[in-house]
């Protein structure tokens, strides 16, 4: 009996010692650039005769993601005002433009914004920081 009981201790040690490893735990790996979509489509409204898009920026990762920058070529020119607070020009060359004021993008809350012109503004992926 005393036998049996030790080869339980050792069994139940031995099982908890897997925990820390990660060999239990979820998400261990670290986020990557791919875990925020971007997403643009149209929203069916014209603005001074321009169609309106809207932006989602989602975050797929289990840790918030912030310092988010992304490339935007054309800068944010637009016939109605963008949410300066959602997206904002961030050098002299209008090439780069920071999301959310770098705050983190949580998962399950994206940031979205609306610009009106005559084609999207093709914004992509430059870099973010990672909260994990």
């Amino acid at each position: 009996m005393a036998a049996s009981m030790a080869t339980l201790i050792l069994f139940i040690c031995a099982l908890l010692c897997l925990v820390p490893t990660g060999a239990i735990a979820k998400d261990t790996d670290p986020c990557q650039d791919t875990d925020l979509t971007i997403t643009t489509v149209p929203t069916g409204r014209m603005v001074r005769g321009q169609p309106e898009y809207k932006v989602t920026v989602d975050n797929q990762c289990s840790c918030a993601i912030s310092d988010v920058v992304l490339s935007c070529p054309d800068g944010l020119s637009s016939t109605e005002p963008v949410d300066r607070t959602k997206i904002h020009v961030m050098d002299n060359r209008g090439m780069l433009c920071l999301l959310y004021n770098g705050w983190p993008v949580k998962r399950g809350s994206p940031v979205t914004f609306t610009y009106a012109r005559s084609g999207t503004l093709g914004f992509t992926m430059y870099n973010a920081t990672p909260n994990c």
